[in-house]
């Protein structure tokens, strides 16, 4: 793993992102702590980093605003959410159908709601990588760890 091509920091701008409950705030944790700990990130146009990203919500889009690691602004990118939103709600779902299965299921029932929960995973890693294409260069495996923080920002809990 790069030194330069990734990201150190990740922070969430709590006026428009706003705090959650425990539950919520434990699980945009543990995101943002897989995503700092195992990634590849890099700006196109910029020729270093390591870098930092903070994530606000603006006019209904997740800003990126990516720092250096001294914390001066590079670039701000803003993505819409909209072709994520059945993702979202699909994940939604099959994640409650998992954490249900678990007290009561078999486990090739657990392994089949998993297989789809992976798959719809997999399906938004593409589109953020699609989406993010010439602003930013992440792998699957970070576009992956992406949508789990962006999933656990809209996590009712």
């Amino acid at each position: 793993m790069s030194e330069t091509n990734r990201l150190v920091g990740v922070t969430l701008d709590e006026a428009s992102l706003g705090r959650g409950t425990p539950d919520q705030e434990h699980e945009r944790a543990i995101a943002i702590y897989d995503l700092i700990e195992r990634n590849h990130f890099a700006l196109p146009e910029f020729d270093g980093g390591p870098y930092a990203v903070h994530l606000a919500l603006v006019e209904r889009r997740l800003a990126f605003e990516v720092r250096d690691a001294g914390g001066t602004a590079l670039v701000t990118h803003h993505l819409s959410l909209t072709p994520l939103k059945r993702l979202i709600k699909d994940y939604e779902m099959v994640c409650e159908s998992y954490y249900a299965a678990i007290r009561t299921a078999t486990p090739a029932q657990i392994e089949a709601i998993d297989m789809g929960r992976r798959g719809l995973h997999d399906e938004a890693a593409v589109i953020l990588v699609e989406r993010l294409a010439g602003k930013v260069d992440l792998d699957r495996e970070t576009a992956r760890r992406f949508f789990t923080l962006i999933y656990a920002l809209h996590w009712k809990g």
